[in-house]
């Protein structure tokens, strides 16, 4: 199959506004993102709305294009980028043997890793990547809104253990509930995983699921996935080991910074 890593980068966050163009350690956010990236996948391409992104980009030798204004979710503006540039890419090659990597712009320390993890599940639908809760995290962590769950059917391949199998289901609850244990052993009974917002989609799922309208469960839970999956869409799941390090606000920065300095 044919990858490719597409980067939804906006300059007008609610929280953190120009985020994408942001110095870390001499690089901007986006130049890291891009250059992770670029160490799995050959063809890596920044969607962007914004001139400012858009010359930073040109301006460290990436690819990047110039999307609508109008998207009001990162998987559209994906989808945009894809329509644009697949033909150059893939030529004929049908959209049923391409896969989008959505890459996402706020996250500079992306593991090579975790890429290949989200490929390894192909062929298949849609995939994203878990990350184990451990000993080392509290009752509260799980119980936290912000860190999401998922139930998984388990089922790991031979060829690719880290796939580990589909997803059933999506909650900021705890899930599973475990019934008949103290909560405060649960983590130590587990297993339980968070989600990481990485997702790879065959081309031709990805031009589906932008069409679908919103669900009541992804409404109820705020979490498109959950579109996805009452639309009986298979999310195959792989997991990684790496924690997430996103830059969601200001304060996020240290953070980033002392893991440069760190790494």
């Amino acid at each position: 199959m044919q990858f490719i890593g597409i980067i939804p980068a906006r300059f007008a966050s609610s929280r953190f506004p120009g985020k994408p163009l942001i110095d870390l350690g001499g690089k901007t956010m986006i130049q890291r993102v891009y250059e992770q990236a670029s160490q799995v996948l050959e063809h890596v391409v920044v969607a962007t709305d914004d001139d400012r992104i858009y010359d930073c980009v040109k301006a460290f030798g990436g690819n990047v294009l110039m999307t609508s204004p109008d998207h009001t979710c990162g998987t559209d503006r994906v989808y945009e980028a894809y329509t644009l540039c697949r033909h150059q890419i893939a030529g004929e090659l049908p959209d049923s043997e391409i896969v989008v990597v959505n890459i996402q712009g706020d996250e500079p320390f992306i593991q090579p890793d975790q890429i290949r993890a989200l490929m390894s599940c192909f062929p298949t639908e849609i995939a994203t990547l878990v990350h184990p809760f451990t000993n080392k995290d509290s009752y509260d962590d799980l119980q936290n809104p912000n860190y999401v769950k998922v139930a998984i059917a388990h089922g790991a391949s031979n060829k690719h253990p880290i796939v580990i199998g589909k997803a059933l289901y999506f909650s900021r609850s705890v899930i599973p509930y475990m019934r008949g244990v103290d909560p405060a052993q649960w983590l130590q009974s587990g297993p339980y995983y968070r989600h990481i917002g990485m997702y790879a989609y065959r081309a031709d799922v990805l031009g589906l699921i932008i069409q679908l309208p919103s669900s009541q469960l992804e409404k109820t839970e705020s979490l498109e996935q959950l579109r996805w999956l009452e639309n009986g869409l298979t999310i195959q799941v792989a997991r990684t080991d790496h924690a997430s390090i996103g830059i969601d606000t200001p304060e996020d920065v240290p953070m980033a910074l002392q893991y440069l300095t760190n790494h």
